[in-house]
């Protein structure tokens, strides 16, 4: 089976040894990802853009891999802040609404303090 590493280009994959995502047969397996814009390096203040830009990131990484966000079948959603829940449930809404991916969140510490969301998410395409 072939196994499939995909880079976002961002220097933290290089310095922490990790891929954007993992393609292994009919799955992809999307690390966790922050809101940084990678073209600029820079970290938007709000969550809601934090969230947009994690979001797209995963696309881009789906579909490298071949897959789409419609083969998502689980989300994990990690923030720093209890109340970001409530800002950021439209945003996931807009992308997963009719998906609907078995999904988790959890209200953690992340790497650094501007960070305030990280999605990771699974994809199946049997």
């Amino acid at each position: 089976m072939t196994r499939k590493l995909i880079s976002s280009g961002s220097p933290f994959e290089a310095t922490v040894g990790y891929s954007r995502a993992v393609v292994q047969g009919d799955w992809c397996f999307v690390a966790g990802t922050t809101g940084y814009d990678y073209a600029s390096m820079t970290m938007p203040e709000d969550v809601t853009d934090q969230a947009r830009n994690a979001l797209a990131t995963i696309a881009k990484a789906l579909g490298e891999g071949g897959f789409a966000v419609t083969d998502v079948v689980r989300a994990s959603y990690y923030i720093s802040d209890a109340a970001y829940w409530s800002v950021i449930g439209p945003v996931l809404g807009g992308v997963f609404g009719d998906i609907r991916p078995a999904a988790t969140c959890l209200v953690t510490g992340l790497v650094t303090p501007e960070m305030k969301i990280e999605i990771e998410v699974t994809a199946y395409k049997g």
